[in-house]
């Protein structure tokens, strides 16, 4: 028999060693990235075009490469970074498997240009699918310059499975955030299809997460720091006020490298607990310096998991030092149970010199002019005269007394409390419009979760969650497509804080949103200013909407408009549904049935699941059997 095994050839070894490291264009970003930070540059630039589809080009001012190097460097397992197997234990550098460049020239156009400071000429290489087309002395800056063309030009059926420009580009900001906070000591740019996205200086920690994610977030975050012989941690968590309903803005460095671990996330959790209100996420910027003896990152081929020696002593350091901070910094509720708030210092008050109280005697006091003043009204005598007389009753013009005479609610006239309004609470919206009102129908509700009502052969059993969801959504892809919903104008404009991709996502969804009744002022790169919102909504919930929102269409980004409309109808519509746990009087509980099977699809919500259940007299018999 023919022997069947044999070598592949080099271009085919390099496509599939490129689909383990190059999955999309977010991965050449960071491939490159990270060599540009392991070459000791101080200034990085990232320009994309078309999502990266067309160009990635990363230029830095680092140390560069001669000729040779710069040849040596797209051949496989070529690099400066280890030398021996038990360097994989020490390592201190981003790229050390010596396969990104290859694997990235095997499926683009490369051009690379570099240059070494003590060198008049530099090197350009063009590379076109593992194929070495040119390779010249050119004239560049000190550095290097990597521009990445026609991503999967040769692969064809990867080049189809690749995103819309929305998700791709998301990915590729997720990457330069990482790194970009990983190393505060380096300038980054990003620019997309011409128009900059970030400019981030040379700056500190702090500095740098507020230059990436706003101005605000400034006031957001708690300094954590501890250093012991097992692990140093620094970094910044949020005040839980702040905590939000997505994961988004959770970062651990490890020996400033990112990584993902669900095990320390929840130390970090843990620390917070008792302090965040329910399905809400804290925000964490922590920085983990650990010997890389006691680390192995070569467990995953994005290197975004490692594998800790002592799992068990890094969660309980985490979690303690988290609680420490939000302590320190009052955060985290005091466990003084003696301790009297009344008694602590105003701050007005805070730094001033005690000062001896003075007692002052008025001599003109006299008990008994007063009581005479007292007798001689209640007789009918010329009191006020003699009440004026007296410096103490001069004093007293405006006791108890004088308030119910000058409000005329004296013993002459008695006081009629019926016609006394009170302020009620404010109500910016009211659930159902009046025309989906109506009083007919028998029905309760169970347990506030469930509408009851009765049916000619049983119950209906309704969740009343999941019909208003449903009722909702068909309202809101009317108001989306066909008529705009109506809005409620705010005496004052709500504006709210978001981070610069966020709030570019609103402007895509900004025209769906305007026909479901939100009125925008404006959409800066961080803030957001709104002067009408849906008639449904109150002003408290706006923020929660929005943060649910963009949460939906982070995770799960629209290919086409129609895909775009339904998302949002879907999100919308389950962030303005009424929870369970809500009192409904009767007509509410009417309108519900009434509005669900008013519906095209009453039987099942957006995200398909069941909104109501029958139960026949039959099942009813059968319990009694």
């Amino acid at each position: 028999m023919a022997d069947i095994i044999q070598l592949l050839p080099d271009h085919v070894a390099n496509q599939i060693a490129a689909g383990e490291v190059v999955q999309r264009p977010a991965s050449v970003v960071k491939e490159l990235l990270e060599n540009a930070i392991d070459a000791d540059a101080t200034s990085i630039q990232l320009l994309i075009k078309e999502a990266g589809k067309t160009l990635i080009q990363v230029s830095d001012n680092g140390k560069g490469m001669s000729e040779t190097d710069a040849r040596l460097s797209f051949e496989r397992h070529a690099t400066s970074k280890i030398k021996l197997a038990e360097d994989l234990f020490q390592l201190k550098t981003k790229g050390f498997r010596g396969e990104a460049l290859a694997s990235i020239a095997a499926i683009a156009h490369v051009d690379l240009k570099s240059k070494q400071e003590d060198t008049e000429v530099g090197t350009e290489i063009k590379i076109n699918g593992t194929k070495v087309e040119l390779q010249q002395p050119c004239v560049t800056p000190k550095g290097t310059v990597v521009s990445v063309k026609n991503l999967f030009f040769n692969i064809p059926a990867r080049r189809n499975f690749l995103k819309s420009d929305a998700v791709e580009l998301r990915h590729i900001i997720d990457e330069f955030q990482r790194v970009a906070l990983a190393h505060p000591q380096i300038a980054f740019s990003l620019h997309h299809n011409g128009n900059e996205l970030f400019q981030l200086p040379s700056s500190n920690h702090r500095q740098r997460i507020v230059n990436v994610f706003g101005g605000k977030t400034n006031e957001k975050l708690v300094p954590v720091e501890e250093e012991t012989e097992i692990l140093k941690v620094d970094g910044f968590v949020g005040k839980p006020e702040f905590a939000k309903r997505t994961k988004g803005e959770q970062f651990f460095f490890v020996n400033d490298r990112f990584i993902k671990s669900p095990y320390l996330n929840h130390a970090v959790t843990a620390a917070f607990e008792g302090l965040l209100k329910d399905k809400t996420y804290p925000s964490y910027f922590l920085y983990l310096t650990i010997d890389p003896k006691r680390i192995d990152i070569n467990i995953h081929p994005t290197k975004t998991e490692i594998k800790f020696d002592d799992e068990h002593a890094l969660y309980a350091i985490l979690r303690s030092a988290i609680k420490h901070s939000l302590g320190q910094f009052n955060v985290a509720p005091v466990l003084d149970f003696d301790r009297d708030a009344n008694l602590d210092t105003p701050y007005n008050y805070s730094g001033k010199q005690a000062t001896s109280p003075v007692i002052e005697v008025d001599r003109s006091f006299n008990p008994f002019e007063s009581e005479s003043k007292f007798t001689s009204k209640s007789s009918g005598g010329n009191a006020k005269s003699n009440y004026q007389s007296s410096s103490y009753a001069k004093k007293n013009e405006g006791s108890w007394e004088a308030l119910y005479t000058a409000s005329g609610l004296n013993s002459e006239h008695e006081s009629n409390f019926s016609n006394v309004e009170f302020e009620s609470e404010e109500v910016t919206g009211s659930l159902f419009d009046d025309d989906k009102k109506t009083e007919s129908g028998n029905t309760f509700q169970l347990q506030k979760k469930f509408i009851i009502s009765s049916l000619k052969s049983g119950l209906l059993v309704i969740d009343q969650h999941r019909a208003h969801t449903r009722i909702l959504y068909e309202d809101l892809l009317k108001s989306i497509t066909v008529k705009a919903a109506i809005s409620q104008q705010l005496l004052f404009p709500l504006v709210l804080q978001f981070s610069q991709q966020e709030t570019a996502m609103l402007k895509e969804l900004k025209d769906s949103l305007v026909q479901t009744g939100f009125v925008f002022e404006r959409i800066d790169t961080h803030e957001v200013e709104i002067k009408g919102i849906p008639n449904l909504i109150s002003e408290s919930e706006v923020s929660i909407l929005l943060d649910q929102l963009l949460s939906d269409f982070e995770n799960e980004i629209p290919e086409s408009g129609f895909t775009q409309t339904d998302l949002l109808a879907k999100s919308l519509a389950k962030s303005m549904a009424i929870k369970t746990g809500a009192v409904l009087d009767k007509v509410e509980q009417i309108a519900i049935v009434n509005g669900l099977f008013a519906c095209k699809e009453p039987n099942v919500t957006p995200s398909n699941r069941r909104v109501f259940t029958t139960l026949s007299a039959d099942d009813l018999e059968k319990k009694f059997m």
